[in-house]
């Protein structure tokens, strides 16, 4: 019997928050979508204004005896830099701020955790500004956002390259 769990992350454009996890045995998808805020089945024009208070996020659904949350949550710590609070790499503005969205009190306490853990590991000099948010309703984005990594690999490689990701990823995570 499965145990099937849901969790929720902003870490900036969804494009590059997809195949981090989706590549891991135990997760059974990965969408993209925007939740946290207050426009009802938001576009992503809409969105991308940056008025309509909802993060770009992705929705992970993951079997917890294979693949726990906290292994999850140490996945999401290593794409993102905490310490912006005015977006991701070069997608600036509200809709890529970075939270973590909890679905029960064990997800909650577990990402305080976890936050905490990071805030005391000294990887960073500025402090650690992502959000701990009760997850709310979760919109898919439109299908071509989807899986973009494997439909538009060419665009996905271009806007990941340009965007300084994978840079700051390797000067905090990789082994000196």
């Amino acid at each position: 019997m499965a145990n099937i769990q849901k969790a929720a992350f902003a870490g900036g454009c969804f494009w590059c928050m997809v195949k981090p996890f989706d590549q891991w045995d135990g997760v059974h998808k990965v969408v993209s979508g925007y939740t946290g805020g207050h426009v009802e089945n938001p576009t992503y024009e809409q969105v991308k204004t940056g008025t309509t208070g909802h993060y770009e996020a992705v929705e992970i659904t993951y079997d917890e005896d294979i693949i726990s949350y906290e292994q999850i949550l140490d996945l999401y710590w290593r794409q993102i830099d905490p310490t912006d609070d005015g977006g991701q790499f070069h997608d600036r503005g509200e809709q890529y701020r970075t939270a973590i969205f909890y679905y029960n009190e064990t997800q909650r306490l577990l990402a305080e955790q976890s936050k905490k853990q990071l805030e005391k590991s000294g990887k960073f000099s500025k402090p650690i500004v992502t959000k701990i948010l009760p997850a709310s309703v979760f919109y898919p984005a439109e299908e071509y956002h989807q899986d973009f990594y494997k439909k538009n690999e060419k665009e996905y490689l271009e806007d990941r390259a340009k965007s300084g990701r994978d840079e700051f990823i390797q000067s905090v995570w990789e082994e000196k």
